[in-house]
This record gives structure tokens, sequence and C-alpha cells, in this order.
């Protein structure tokens, strides 16, 4: 079990195996070294970047305790002899370069080290009197990775940092991502600008920053300045549907410093949805919504200072065009196969209509000889579920490696531990919302020690539906678009299970879930991610479940039936218990109506529903901008307590500033609110606002 100290006092020592370990002769560190709380990097410099494994993940028997003589910052981390710790850390190169590992053992201890899930075999770290270091070779890709330590079964060790020679640093909050994104509405455009607005059902009100410019006539184009190179860019668009459903095709001119580069080829195939909840493809049913998707190019190099226009021109038959934001970057090299995986290409993958066997033939030969599955450069259709159990599948980047669904099919389904999928796509074929007919990216029991990380997931029903049993999974660094439900959903019995660096957009419903279904989702976080335009449904959603955190987020643009994040007991779960934790995290423009209910819903939302809260709910270093109606909300006609507000500022509101509409009370301090459009507060009879220091505004 994971286990986090934050109040143990300086100097504690935890574990059987620590407990003659002394401290007094801590290694010199020579860089300057600064850990706030929540963020991921204690310091970087033109030389490397150093990474608090403190705030790193962690499962098994392992504990984060903090500062003991001689640590970088806040906090260090025990690894018991069976656990497992992932240090999420980015890179500005792929060539090798040094690791250097901070720690302390009283013991010689010899734990296996994974860079990106793949195993560079044991790291030898002999006994110290003290902190100490050791240094090591590594190759990690450049852009968002992983080192992982895993305990070798007889020692436990104290883990303080890991230093990269090549390490770059990581965003304070929300996702690090590859690509710079550049919204149409700030770009040079002679077209129509759409909003702002926030109408359910209207263009602008789906776009990230409620804003799009739609190109209607021949010339009209949009057009913007690289800041950063590029070779590869993501559009954001609308197209219109075809008069009976099912999308049109056509092409948008894409100009660099005035020259033609290509025709892009977009569509509608997997937008436009109709009708009532949970929604059709057929336009007879009106209410149409769900109007943008996304689709990315490989293009020439594109140095910084390119002038990249997006246009109408003479070749592009669409009635309109409709771009909300372009996205660039520069595509790394390929991956290389681990020695020793199975190809996926020698099971007959690629030769066919459809390669769904030759994955299971690929997955059953790799767990046999206790290796992986290699899914090289190409293209690939999956038609239904593939098993996966103590195997990993690991593509060349997922630029290259692409598993395409089918008819809605097509996905991983877990059924034990030490699952690792990496460095692919998973580009669904699912059209509308069909929750039983149509499958998920990545569904099922994950076990213990699994990873899915550097996954680009489009088109699926979810992205990731960790379901009971899963105990330790770590989803890091996916970015999960235009799915028809959630974006993830961890569902009843799921602990230690976190998804992290990740980046959530335009989901059928939350974006992030936790579903105490039955059972309690335990001790799981969503953390430093970032979430855009979920169409219905919160940014996170917390319903029940014991000790789960939401922390160092961005939220932004949620649409209907939606919160910026919302934590209760709604869908009948296990009450809460335990302390939830929301913190550091950034809420801009979220909140929405509830259309069934005819009701307005705020940026936080504290909802007892089926259930009292009477477990501690903390709100705390908390950013909420422009919300479409309340900053912050609690009802129903239950009790709530236990509900403290720290630290919290609200700047902007369609409606109050704070509502209240339950029994019982909440403490707040260091909570301000402005430009609210009613009230700073309105609260119904009976609930008890306790008002500790530096409020103002409600």
């Amino acid at each position: 079990m994971h286990r986090r100290a934050n109040h143990t006092p300086a100097g504690t020592r935890t574990g059987a195996a620590l407990g003659a370990l002394t401290l007094a002769a801590a290694a010199a560190w020579t860089m300057t070294t600064t850990t706030e709380p929540g963020t991921e990097l204690v310091s970087a410099d033109g030389s490397g970047a150093v990474y608090d494994v403190g705030t790193a993940f962690l499962t098994g028997e392992g504990e984060t305790v903090t500062t003991m003589a001689g640590s970088s910052g806040d906090s260090y981390t025990t690894l018991g002899a069976d656990a497992r710790v992932v240090v999420p850390v980015a890179s500005t190169s792929a060539l090798e370069q040094t690791l250097t590992l901070t720690y302390a053992s009283d013991t010689h201890s010899a734990p296996e080290l994974l860079v990106n899930g793949r195993s560079l075999g044991p790291v030898d770290l002999p006994a110290t009197d003290g902190w100490a270091e050791t240094d090591t070779g590594v190759t990690v890709p450049a852009g968002l990775g992983s080192v992982e330590l895993r305990g070798d079964g007889a020692t436990a060790i104290a883990l303080d940092r890991i230093a990269l020679s090549s390490g770059a640093r990581l965003d304070e909050r929300g996702a690090t991502v590859p690509y710079t994104a550049y919204q149409a509405q700030d770009g040079a455009t002679n077209a129509q600008v759409l909003g702002p607005g926030r109408e359910f059902r209207t263009v602008e009100a789906e776009a990230s920053g409620r804003q799009a410019v739609r190109l209607s006539e021949t010339g009209d184009h949009v057009e913007f300045e690289l800041t950063e190179d590029a070779d590869a860019l993501v559009v954001r668009y609308s197209l219109p549907d075809a008069e009976n459903g099912g999308g049109e095709r056509h092409t948008l001119g894409l100009y660099a410093d005035g020259e033609k580069v290509e025709d892009l080829e977009l569509t509608s195939e997997y937008s436009w949805v109709y009708g009532t909840y949970p929604y059709s493809d057929d336009p007879r049913e009106g209410g149409a919504q769900r109007f943008f998707d996304d689709s990315r190019f490989r293009v020439g190099p594109l140095p910084a200072g390119t002038t990249l226009r997006l246009e109408k021109d003479a070749g592009s038959s669409a009635e309109y065009y409709d771009i909300d934001l372009v996205e660039t970057e520069v595509v790394p090299d390929p991956l290389e196969s681990p020695e020793g995986f199975v190809d996926l290409t020698d099971h007959g993958a690629g030769s066919g209509p459809d390669d769904t066997e030759a994955l299971r033939s690929a997955i059953a030969e790799a767990r046999s000889e206790g290796t992986g599955v290699w899914v090289p450069e190409g293209e690939y259709t999956i038609s239904d579920r593939v098993e996966v159990e103590g195997v990993t599948v690991s593509g060349a980047g997922p630029w290259y490696s692409v598993l395409h669904g089918l008819d809605g099919k097509g996905g991983f389904m877990a059924t034990g531990s030490d699952v690792v999928v990496t460095d692919l796509m998973i580009d669904g074929d699912n059209r509308y919302r069909d929750d039983a007919g149509f499958d998920a990216a990545f569904e099922g029991d994950f076990g213990t020690g699994s990873l899915i990380q550097n996954v680009w997931i489009e088109h699926t029903k979810v992205g990731l539906w960790a379901d009971h049993g899963t105990d330790g999974l770590l989803a890091l660094g996916l970015r999960i678009r235009n799915t028809f439900a959630d974006g993830v959903n961890l569902h009843g019995d799921v602990r230690d299970t976190e998804v992290r660096q990740s980046v959530v957009r335009n989901t059928g419903d939350d974006a992030l879930a936790m579903w105490s279904d039955g059972s309690p989702v335990t001790d799981s976080a969503f953390s430093f991610n970032t979430v855009s335009t979920p169409l219905l449904g919160n940014g996170a959603g917390i319903y029940g479940g014991h000790g789960n955190r939401v922390e160092d987020n961005l939220f932004s643009d949620t649409l209907t039936g939606s919160a910026g994040i919302a934590v209760g007991t709604r869908f009948d779960p296990v009450p809460l218990s335990g302390e939830t934790m929301l913190r550091r995290n950034t809420l801009t423009r979220t909140g929405g109506y509830e259309p069934n209910w005819e009701t307005e819903l705020g940026a936080i939302w504290v909802f007892a529903d089926t259930a009292d809260i009477t477990a501690p709910i903390t709100v705390a270093d908390t950013e909420i901008v422009d919300s479409s109606y309340q900053g912050i909300l609690v009802s129903h006609q239950r009790l709530v307590e236990g509900l403290s507000f720290e630290n919290v500022t609200v700047d902007g509101t369609g409606s109050h500033g704070v509502e209240i509409e339950a029994e019982g009370s909440a403490y707040f301090e260091y909570v301000s609110v402005s430009g609210a459009g009613g009230d700073g507060l309105v609260s119904s009879g009976g609930f008890e606002v306790v008002r500790g220091e530096g409020n103002s505004g409600f």
C-alpha cells in the first residue's frame, strides 16, 4: 500500500531496513535546489535538470516522508523491497546522457531501472552512510518521459532525486506537451470570427477560448507566425455534415510564407451528433452538437518565423471551415525495437484487412518468451478487444505506429498485472456513442505494476476505463481527444492509480472521472493534466471514494451539465471517506448549464446527492477565472461537513461568487471573490460559513 506521511518530523527514518540509517554524511549537491509543493522539478539550468522523487508516482510498500537531513526539498521517498516509483522527466536529447540518482541505504541493493517502460536491468547501489550519488548512462527519448525504479525484493532504500544531464523543465501546472498551440482568434485573418459565446449547440461554445474563425469565401484565411520550429501539425476544425449524416470530406490549403505546401484532407465523419443523450448520428433528430474534430499532418520543415496560413482556396470545396486552433511540433525520430521483442509483422500484420489475430498471436508468443511485442512503423487494423496481461506492447512512437479501430470496435482489454503499452496511437472508428456495443481504447483490470505511456487516443468510446482490481496503474503522457464518452474513468475498486501529464480534449462525457461504483476508488489522483472542451460532464468528477486527489491541473471551457471539478455523491457511489484534496488547479471558463435540471453549475461543485458528505474535502491554492456561472457551488439538500477552502481566488463569474444550497458548514480562509455577476455569497438558511483570515468579496 502507498502511504503519504506529509507531516513526519524531520529526521524520521521509515521501514525496517532503514532503521540503522544515519544521514550525517549527506552528499553535497552542486545545483541550487528549490521544491514548491506539487512541482515535479527541483531545479533546471543549461546543464540539465533535477527531479524530486518525493512527488513521484509511488506504489507498493513505500512511503513519502518530509525532510530528512540533507534531502533536497519537502520530501523524499522510501522504496520498499517490492515497491515501485516512477518519476516523470523531460529530455532535450535522444542521445545517451547521464542519470544521477541520489539515495541512501544501509545495505547493498540493486533495484531494477526502467526508462519509458523499458527495462535497463538492475542498478548497483552500494550501502551508504547518509545521502550518496550514483551515475549511469541512459538514453531517454526527447520530450516527456519516465524513469522508474522497482525494489529488488530484499532491501528498502531512500530516494531523494534524479538528475538528467540533458533534462528539461516540466510545466508547473498542467501537462508538459511537445507542441505549440496557436488559437485561430489570435491569428491574422480576413474572415469571420465566431464568438465569444457559450450557448449550447453553437460552434463557438465548443471552441477552446469560446471563439473560432470561419473561412467561408474563396481567399478567406487565418495565419500565424511560428514561434518554434515544426515539421508536423494538428488542426482542430469543423466542417458541415452531409445532408443525411455520415460526414463530408474536403481539402483546405496550407501555405508557408505565401507558398502552397499541400492540401490538407479534412473530414466531418467523426463529428456531428443529434437528438438527446446519448445522441445519434441522424440529422433528422435535430439539435446538432459535437462540431469539432482533429486531423494531423506531417509536413516539410517549417522554421520558427514562418508564416503558416490556412486558406479556403479554389480547391477547397466545403461550404465553410471553422478553425479553432493549430498545434505545431517537431516529431522525434522513430524509436527502435527493444532487443528480443516479437515483431508484429512477423505474425502477418500489415498483409491483410484485419490485424487483430496477428496482434493476439504476437502477444501470446511474447508472454510465453517473457518479452514484449514490437509494433513497427505502419498502420494496422484491429476489429475487436485484444486481451493483455503480463506483457509489454511498444511502438515506434504515436506519429509512426497506429492501431486503427473498425466499426466502433478495437482496443486493449487488461485482464491482469504488468500491462505496459507505450509509444503508439489508437485511432478508433466510433462515429456516435454506443456504450454496450463499442470499445474503449483501454479497459479492464490492470492488476499491479501497469503503465500506459505516450499513447495518442482518438475516436474511441472511452480513452481509459480502469476497472475493479486495478492497483498501481500509471497513465502518463497521453493525448486523449474526441472520445464519445469519458476520457478516463477509474471505476470501482481501483487503488493507487494516477493519470498524469496528459491532455484530454473534446470528450463526450467527463474528461476525467473516478466513480466508486460498488467499491471505493482509493488513494488515486489526476495530476498535471490539461483538460479542455468536454462536451458533456465535468473537467474532473470525483464520485465517492477514499483519499483521492485532483492536483496541479488546467481545466477550461466545460460546456453542458458540467463543472470544472465536481466532488460528491452523485451516481450512488460508495460515500466519500478519508480526505479528498483539490489543490493547485486553474479553472478557466468552466461551469455549465444542466438543461435536464434547468440548473446552473459552478466551476467547483460540491454535490451531496445520494448521501451526506461528512469526510473532509479541501480545496486549496486554486484559481477560478471567468466562470460561466458560480465560482463555487455547494448543493443539494443534504449535509455537507468538513469542507474547507484555503487560498482560493474567484475572478469573474456569470452569477454568484459562492452559492450554497445545503445543510452543514464550510471553512473559508484567504478566499477572494471579484468581478461576480451576482452576489459575492448566497447561502441558504442553516448553512454555517466559518470565516478564517484573509477573505474578501463575499
